[in-house]
């Protein structure tokens, strides 16, 4: 394994002692052991500092928009004679794969229930309620996180691509701190976005074979949801992706993210036009509409005035951490693929179509759950909370023709997202460890491939993959600071380019 640096060292002993604190049981750690202190120091975290998010989040968004309508958007991601190494459709598969396959799938139903059930400051299975809670699920997967994974994944490419520096996360912050980020500094840098990027993609992955678990055992009555089933899943999604990983990016990263975008349309598409049509596309109207009327309210919405509600942190602001915490992944994953488009068109689209397209699985998946509730009476919710909210999507299906067929490929389409997103991630795990290296070696991938499954697996098995993803949440807060100053750190180098730019 070669052109390893101190960060891959760093990193792959801090995880293995993080895993190993894990394992511990709580009686030999009753107030140290990983499940309690995680647990006060999230709890610290979204106590103390959800302003700090929900400012920072607003700005990752505004700076983002401003770079469309000024002229640092004519500066080309690479050397001026550039062109875009993937076609549009490719480009929007592999960016929308890698940054939030897996959790639509998740939540496109679930959240927009549970939003409507107990909205903030409202009255639950309202009209109002659910107006709220669609424009609510816009809101934490529209274009404050594509904004979050706009920044980091603009400053990796163009210091890469145009400067030739390395693509690593210190690399961004030269402007900033010098040839400081070539020392300690810089390993520290790297290492809090290695160490994000492994527990939040851990707990993703544990999440993809809970749902994949629940779905199999909802069709199939052989089949129980337990611990056994979602490590045999593991295991076997295990073998999957490393084989995947060890094809490169332009064999198995891009033939399945294209499938995925296609197994996901299709899904859109059927539900769109079996289920309530005309209400799904007058909900996703209006709620764009009311999306984009309250962005700037929402924004920035807490509630001083009523300590007792945690709604906002425990959805709003426990988003915008998680997004922090994926960025260093997801940013990474998305410069890789960027190269040679320009900065308007990389904004525009990375903020665009990721979030139209979001709205619109909310729409159709969220809104029929909606109306099962709200005009047919089917107890949606209640078989939710009977059967965990890795069902939900498996519920709605099973109010239509076909639901079977449907819920086999919805299925398959988790895991396909299961093994894209793992197989980006040992990807990006390999460049953040190699100094950069457009093409880490396949055994640095395996080593990170093996981690991340163990990872999943052990939290799974310990019942402490919620542990794993507060420590990802723990990770965001210093984070949060680091994309703040790549900010300022864009800013110092677009200003010092000289050269006349034109769109080619």
């Amino acid at each position: 394994m070669k052109r390893l640096t101190p960060v891959f060292t760093v990193s792959v002993i801090v995880t293995v002692l993080f895993i190993v604190w894990g394992l511990l049981p709580k009686s030999i750690l009753p107030n140290g052991n990983l499940d309690h202190v995680t647990t006060m120091v999230q709890s610290l975290i979204l106590e103390k500092f959800g302003w700090f998010y929900l400012l920072s989040a607003s700005t990752f968004l505004v700076f983002s928009i401003i770079l469309i309508f000024t002229k640092y958007g004519n500066i080309r991601l690479g050397k001026d004679s550039d062109t875009p190494e993937y076609n549009y459709l490719t480009w929007f598969a592999m960016l929308f794969s890698a940054g939030m396959g897996i959790g639509l799938v998740f939540w496109g139903v679930s959240e927009p229930m549970y939003h409507y059930y107990s909205p903030p400051f409202l009255e639950g299975q309202t009209p109002d309620a659910a107006r709220a809670a669609m424009r609510y699920s816009f809101f934490h997967w529209g274009l404050h996180p594509w904004a979050i994974y706009t920044v980091i994944a603009l400053g990796l490419a163009y210091f890469q691509f145009r400067k030739g520096a390395p693509g690593v996360i210190s690399s961004i912050l030269r402007p900033v701190f010098g040839d400081r980020v070539e020392g300690g500094l810089g390993v520290l840098i790297n290492f809090v976005a290695v160490f994000a990027t492994v527990f939040g993609v851990a707990t993703s992955l544990g999440l993809g074979a809970i749902q994949i678990s629940g779905g199999l055992s909802y069709l199939f009555e052989g089949i129980n949801n337990t611990i056994g089933t979602q490590l045999i899943i593991i295991a076997i999604v295990t073998v999957l992706y490393m084989l995947s990983a060890q094809t490169g990016l332009n064999k198995g990263i891009k033939y399945l993210s294209n499938l995925n975008i296609i197994l996901a349309i299709s899904l859109l598409l059927f539900l769109l036009f079996v289920g309530p049509t005309n209400f799904i596309m007058d909900l996703f109207t209006t709620t764009i509409g009311a999306y984009l009327q309250n962005l700037p309210s929402m924004s920035f919405r807490l509630s001083p005035f009523d300590q007792e509600l945690t709604w906002f942190q425990d959805w709003t602001i426990f988003y915008w951490a998680w997004w922090i915490a994926w960025a260093p992944f997801v940013g990474t994953f998305i410069a890789r693929i960027s190269k040679g488009r320009t900065i308007r068109e990389f904004v525009i689209g990375v903020l665009a179509v990721p979030t139209i397209f979001g709205a619109l699985w909310f729409s159709v998946f969220g809104g029929t759950g909606i109306y099962l509730e709200f005009f047919e009476g089917n107890p949606v919710m209640s078989t939710i909370e009977e059967k965990g909210m890795e069902v939900a999507l498996f519920t709605v299906f099973g109010y239509f023709p076909l639901s079977t067929i449907l819920s086999l490929l919805a299925i398959f389409l988790i895991t396909t997202f299961f093994i894209t997103s793992a197989d980006s991630a040992t990807f990006v795990l390999g460049m953040q460890t190699t100094n950069g290296s457009l093409n880490p070696s396949n055994q640095v991938k395996f080593v990170w491939g093996i981690i991340q499954s163990a990872s999943a697996a052990i939290l799974l098995w310990t019942g402490g993959l919620e542990a794993l993803q507060r420590a990802s949440i723990i990770a965001a807060l210093p984070f949060t600071v680091i994309m703040l100053l790549i900010v300022v750190s864009l800013v110092k180098a677009f200003n010092s380019e000289t050269i006349h730019f034109k769109d080619k």
